[in-house]
């Protein structure tokens, strides 16, 4: 099969002929159909975080394919099911964690495409008891993108505490930004979303968003507390200039939520932060209760996903693309 293959952090990733995988105990193969491109794929190809995955790997964790071969113990998955490969790969279910509905806390937990082979790839390997089935009527396409920006976003949005009466403020509108954007509007807030380009923005109001704020041309601190300042800012920019924007254009009480784990240091002052009583939340992956409810609410048609679709062959140059923010949504790999 083919297979995007990382066998050293300071080379590109590169696709070879590698063996189809045999599922173990518990484990189910899948034939991918589409694998979305996440920037925790270049964060892993590249050994950016603290944590580095084992060489060599196959990254990519929004997979969605057909089951094609069923492991021993396995009974609630079955050959021909479509399924979702998540950021979550695997957790004990044994510990604090695990049984209080946090398991993505997990310390013995594996992530697809970092601690364990990934989605960019023709066939993967998965844990059964961590895959969601993929409702009918719902595009693979579609699906790909919602299993980890989708689920994270949504995450975020009910770390964020987000009610009807609220406005919250989305830095970043893009492939994550755009899904976040979208559930803090099914949550009933009102949004302002805030990016660099008029482009993009313009796909925020066609989305919903009630106010739009480029960061390029105006100062989004000033522009967020002419409206009130924000009762929650949800920060999916890598930048940390984004953060420290969010967390000065909210109001008093307000909560900023971080979602992607972008290696960076964010000075963050104290005598604000307490006298305002402002809280800081970093949002962990979604459950897989949280994906389920994610998958739902595009099976209603509550959610878009806006993405392009790139082969497996240009994997190199689709890196590239998302690392630059050339995209207006998603990249997807049709396989």
């Amino acid at each position: 099969m083919l297979a995007a293959v990382v066998r050293d952090f300071a080379e590109p990733v590169h696709i070879e002929e590698v063996n189809i995988p045999e599922p173990g105990v518990g484990q189910v193969r899948v034939k991918v159909e589409a694998s979305g491109l996440c920037h925790k794929d270049i964060h892993a190809a590249k050994g950016e975080w603290p944590v580095k995955p084992k060489l060599p790997f196959i990254p990519g964790h929004e997979g969605v394919g057909i089951v094609e071969a069923v492991g021993k113990g396995v009974t609630w998955i079955k050959e021909g099911d479509r399924v979702a490969l998540p950021w979550l790969g695997y957790a004990c279910g044994m510990c604090e964690y695990c049984k209080s509905g946090s398991e993505t806390l997990c310390e013995s937990r594996l992530n697809t495409g970092y601690s364990i082979d990934g989605t960019h790839a023709e066939y993967t390997i998965g844990y059964a008891k961590h895959l969601v089935k993929v409702p009918d009527g719902v595009n693979p396409l579609d699906a790909a993108p919602l299993t980890c920006d989708g689920v994270n976003t949504y995450k975020a949005v009910k770390m964020s505490g987000a009610r009807p009466s609220d406005l919250v403020a989305i830095f970043g509108i893009g492939g994550r930004g755009h899904l976040a954007l979208q559930y803090a509007k099914v949550a009933g807030t009102s949004v302002v979303a805030v990016d660099l380009f008029d482009e993009t923005l313009q796909l925020a109001k066609e989305l919903g968003a009630d106010y739009v704020v480029n960061a390029r041309t105006q100062d989004p601190v000033e522009e967020i507390k002419k409206l009130g300042g924000a009762d929650a800012a949800i920060s999916v920019d890598v930048s940390p200039q984004a953060f420290v924007h969010a967390f000065h254009s909210l109001r008093r009480g307000g909560r900023l939520v971080l979602v992607e784990p972008a290696g960076h240091y964010v000075q963050l002052p104290i005598f604000e932060t307490v006298l305002n009583g402002i809280q800081v939340i970093g949002s962990i992956a979604g459950t897989r209760i949280d994906l389920e409810e994610t998958f739902q609410l595009h099976a209603e048609g509550r959610t878009k996903v806006i993405y392009e679709t790139r082969h497996l062959h240009q994997v190199k140059e689709a890196f590239e693309e998302v690392e630059k923010s050339q995209t207006k949504g998603r990249l997807v790999f049709k396989l």
